[in-house]
């Protein structure tokens, strides 16, 4: 399968999951708003979302893919079904004692989690109880993980790309039919999330025997392909997922700040999480396997070739995205969010903070696939030293910017410390020899980004001489205002790559097969 055409089917799923995603969101806005429930259940959720994202969106793969895809080379089948069965049985009793320890000493882990919180018993003793509950979602998302590394590994990326949607699904149905029924809307969330946890886990199991990859049950051996994936793990997980690191480190921080801001924060991270997840889950996932092929074979050139038409896309999809969305940020957020207990006032807060996260989405994406090119070489010492210098960074520009530009501040350390990790990477490849830039690369990227200035200037201008009522009329008329927003910039972005001569649709099918 194609890089292209496997991003392609990751994507959709990951799109449909942002959308699910996005009404989930609309939907806790309008019942909850901005205030102490949504600020504890987002601490709470917080820190499963975290999991969720490094495991679900490549950091996991990192380590175990290339191991396991070795084996299924060198060995066959049943070797590499007996590493995932080790595998899995360790990953459950590291997770399982992991659990018991953080469930007991839950209030102290919550005065790492919200610092800020400790100021407000009654949103400090919420946010501990909540964490409760959904803190055993980190076992289930990480076992999912685990399946979704050995379903990726032999070419079948369906299950794992729509786990996403059930977390959102379960959590609308929960919000629905459980609403004031509980102690806190909070209360229904978070058990929302417990029971999502379950029923993808159950998904994945039943998807792995579909593939011929019956996981059983064993007792827990550290064997070579085990311990060796114990040695990637952690360098891996904190090198992919640096970014999501440095976004929760933001929560923590903000906690420190008035009421709304760890909610202002969530919200426009949600937003910046489509464009994100869709090209940068995809293209990270996608690109791994296909190194770890290629490398294996020895064909460094087919390498080369996979990695500049992966930044390729990134470039052609994400600039222009984080372009839209600093534009746009307005009008997004007020038709996805103010409605019920989501304030005018909220929406400012949040689409500001939107416009700083959003300035780092090409850094966000270009992680996602300059690490693989590291881990399918199983070097995991580099992107994990680059990652902890960035992380940081960050924590010294929150530091520095929370103070005159409060919850913005701590969005726009993200976004910088994203540009440093991802410059690094790049260097680092360049200096190896592991990356050149090839000529089809370079006129891409100068075309595309004056395609992309055409592009923001005709959405600047849509929004500042539109009539007022198009934007601050009734729910129909913004969301029409939206559409509009969206179809002007997707036209006009696709009319310049198509004048400069940087894509066709001809030029897209070959993006995966290297012509």
């Amino acid at each position: 399968m194609s890089l292209l055409k496997t991003s392609a089917t990751i994507g959709a799923f990951t799109f449909l999951s942002r959308l699910t995603g996005f009404a989930r969101d609309m939907l806790i806005a309008a019942i909850l708003g901005a205030g102490m429930v949504s600020d504890a259940f987002f601490v709470a959720f917080k820190l499963p979302s975290l999991f969720r994202r490094l495991f679900a969106e490549g950091a996991f793969s990192s380590a175990f893919v290339p191991i396991f895809t070795g084996l299924l080379q060198r060995e066959g089948r049943d070797a590499a079904r007996t590493f995932a069965e080790q595998a899995l049985a360790a990953l459950t009793l590291v997770l399982l004692a992991l659990l018991a320890v953080f469930e007991i000493f839950m209030p102290w882990l919550m005065l790492g989690l919200a610092p800020g919180f400790i100021s407000d018993p009654p949103k400090f003793d919420l946010a501990v109880e909540l964490t409760r509950i959904t803190f055993p979602y980190l076992l289930f998302i990480s076992l999912v993980s685990l399946m979704g590394g050995v379903l990726n590994s032999l070419g079948r990326f369906a299950a794992q790309a729509a786990a996403p949607i059930v977390l959102n699904v379960v959590l609308i149905g929960a919000l629905l039919i459980f609403r004031d029924a509980l102690d806190s809307n909070g209360h229904a969330l978070a058990w929302g999330v417990f029971a999502a946890g379950v029923l993808q886990l159950a998904g994945m199991t039943v998807a792995c025997w579909r593939a011929g990859m019956r996981l059983r049950v064993r007792v827990p051996r550290l064997t070579a392909p085990v311990r060796e994936l114990g040695r990637l793990l952690v360098p891996g997980v904190v090198g992919s997922g640096a970014a999501q690191v440095n976004i929760a480190v933001d929560i923590i921080i903000a906690s420190l700040l008035p009421t709304g801001a760890v909610s202002y924060l969530f919200y426009a991270d949600r937003l910046v999480q489509l464009p994100l997840g869709v090209v940068g889950v995809a293209v990270g996932t996608a690109l791994l396997p296909l190194l770890a092929r290629q490398l294996g074979a020895g064909d460094e050139s087919a390498a080369q070739n996979s990695l500049n038409r992966a930044i390729e896309l990134v470039l052609l999809l994400c600039v222009p995205a984080a372009v839209a969305l600093m534009v746009c940020a307005q009008p997004f957020i007020e038709v996805l969010f103010e409605r019920g207990e989501f304030t005018p006032a909220a929406t400012r807060a949040t689409a500001a903070a939107v416009v700083a996260f959003a300035g780092g989405l090409p850094a966000y994406v270009l992680i996602k696939a300059l690490s693989p090119p590291f881990f399918a070489r199983k070097d995991t010492r580099t992107p994990v030293k680059v990652a902890v210098f960035t992380l940081a960074l960050n924590i010294v520009l929150n530091l520095a910017l929370m103070v005159p530009l409060r919850h913005v501040g701590l969005a726009l350390a993200t976004a910088l410390s994203a540009w440093v990790n991802a410059g690094v990477l790049a260097f680092l490849l360049r200096r190896r020899g592991q990356l050149v830039f090839d000529a089809r690369l370079q006129r891409a990227v100068v075309r595309s980004l004056l395609a992309v200035a055409v592009m923001g200037a005709a959405l600047w201008g849509a929004i500042r001489y539109a009539p007022p009522a198009v934007f601050d009329g009734d729910g129909w008329s913004q969301w029409l205002g939206v559409g509009v927003l969206v179809a002007l910039g997707l036209g006009t972005y696709a009319l310049g790559l198509q004048l400069l001569g940087v894509a066709t649709l001809a030029d897209l099918r070959r993006f995966g097969r290297g012509r």
